[in-house]
């Protein structure tokens, strides 16, 4: 059955108080994370859609205000984890993809899950196709979809090819978001996603990626199996840049 619909993807009204008047994300890298390690529940919401039983909170920390998603869901027997949504955060910050919200982990009244920032006035990708809305820089469009196919391969995300957890704010930068079924120990890369197109800078942080530096960065949410098929994907990504830039030049895949 097609999963329903991405717990961030559903707000295209919703604003917080202190949100940046044209939407995205109100707080960004480590101001962000302080903030959601540390900010008060002052509200909750269940989410109503979704099959993770999420909730959206409402933050603050005195003078700042933001909502943010809360899931708690471990479902080892269908490779559903909060714990994959951090690490999917803390992946796209070593190879530099800029594409996953700020994401911590956070123990709340006894119950430790992933607390995601919230990114105010989006819509989903499905909802820009049933639109028919053109983006208003289609370079820039195509090299963050790009950015958001790699990162679904490197993850192994089960949910790669549901366009509701693919979301834009109103300046059209581009989020992914719902890795919770990600990181399956695969060591191939996962089929129905096309990706032709690489960023020189993402393929370089590709290229430096080692064992030691993934077990520092994502141990505390991956096991070694995952991480070592993470690795192996890497390494297929890697070739097929390699194979594509010799078939059709560097100038027609890299940019």
């Amino acid at each position: 059955m097609k999963r329903v619909v991405s717990i961030a993807a559903s707000c295209w009204l919703l604003t917080a108080a202190t949100a940046r008047p044209d939407g995205g994300l109100p707080l960004e890298d480590d101001a962000a994370e302080a903030f959601l390690k540390s900010a008060r529940v002052v509200k909750r919401k269940p989410l109503a859609v979704g099959i993770t039983r999420s909730t959206q909170l409402g933050l603050a920390d005195g003078a700042r205000r933001a909502h943010a998603v809360w899931k708690t869901i471990e479902a080892p027997e269908v490779n559903d984890s909060w714990k994959h949504e951090v690490a999917a955060y803390e992946l796209d910050k070593l190879v530099g993809t800029g594409l996953v919200p700020p994401t911590v982990e956070r123990t709340i009244d006894g119950t430790t899950g992933s607390l995601q920032l919230w990114v105010e006035k989006a819509a989903t990708e499905a909802d820009r196709q049933n639109r028919h809305v053109a983006p208003k820089d289609a370079e820039a469009w195509s090299r963050q979809v790009c950015g958001v196919r790699l990162l679904h391969l490197l993850t192994a995300n089960a949910d790669a090819r549901n366009d509701l957890n693919v979301i834009f704010d109103p300046g059209f930068r581009v989020y992914a978001v719902d890795f919770s079924r990600a990181f399956a120990p695969e060591d191939a890369l996962r089929t129905g996603v096309e990706l032709a197109r690489f960023s020189r800078r993402t393929l370089e942080r590709l290229r430096g990626l080692d064992r030691p530096t993934l077990d520092a960065g994502l141990q505390a949410w991956l096991d070694a199996r995952q991480i070592e098929s993470l690795l192996r994907r890497r390494d297929l990504i890697l070739a097929l840049a390699d194979r594509l830039v010799a078939e059709k030049g560097a100038s027609a895949v890299l940019y």
